[in-house]
């Protein structure tokens, strides 16, 4: 079957339904009904974390995924599907697009990018890459090793980007990553408001991606009370 997934998301919202254990909301069922009010709302894919929620998810929205599975490891910073092992179980999902940590640093038990991406491309040919990337630099890294995908996922998000926001100096940064990517760019990263997804989607983005202002009543509820004291 053809990966329809750029198609499906051109132009359009694909919302993160993502609860982490100690959260709340942590519960595969939670984030299926999450991913439904999502679809009912005209969103056009679901980025959801770990086999067991993606599987909850596709059963429950029927709409093309953005998988991942975030593990920690001793020996590596890098938690986004670090290891071809995490790979491999999101990938047998059947999930159309795969994400991973690309932002240049050591991966768990020195397993090799170059090599995992090669792989994954002989292992799941029909399966979409993504390279959730953090600078310039990284964006280079996923052009040379051929991602499908290239977001903005980790801006802001590693000690080099620390306190960073895509939005800054009216998208200044996405704006270069639009410009230096040579595959579809989708936004990701504090869009927190409508405005400035639109903003994403003017400036030549393919699409963007939401989550904790959508799905994050936690994180929400937080900044009004913060707000009012």
């Amino acid at each position: 079957m053809k990966n329809t997934f750029l198609k499906a998301t051109k132009g359009n919202l694909v919302v993160s339904c993502q609860a982490l254990p100690g959260e709340p909301l942590h519960s595969s069922f939670i984030m299926a009904r999450m991913a439904r009010a999502a679809k009912e709302a005209g969103a056009s894919a679901i980025r959801a974390n770990s086999v067991v929620d993606i599987q909850a998810i596709q059963d429950e929205a029927h709409l093309p995924m953005i998988g991942l599975a975030k593990v920690d490891y001793d020996d590596s910073p890098v938690y986004i599907t670090p290891t071809m092992k995490e790979m491999r179980a999101v990938a047998s999902t059947g999930c159309e697009v795969v994400a991973y940590d690309v932002t240049g640093r050591p991966r768990p038990h020195g397993e090799k990018l170059a090599e995992i991406v090669d792989q994954m491309r002989k292992e799941f040919p029909n399966t979409l890459l993504m390279a959730d990337t953090d600078c310039i630099d990284s964006v280079k890294i996923a052009n040379d090793l051929g991602f499908d995908i290239i977001g903005t996922t980790m801006h802001g998000y590693t000690p080099a980007t620390e306190g960073m926001n895509v939005a800054d100096d009216d998208f200044a940064y996405l704006k270069e990553v639009v410009q230096t990517a040579e595959h579809p760019v989708i936004a990701e990263g504090k869009i927190d408001r409508p405005e400035k997804a639109k903003r994403c989607i003017e400036l030549g983005c393919h699409a963007v991606v939401v989550g904790g202002a959508i799905t994050r009543p936690l994180q929400i509820a937080t900044g009004f009370v913060n707000a009012l004291k």
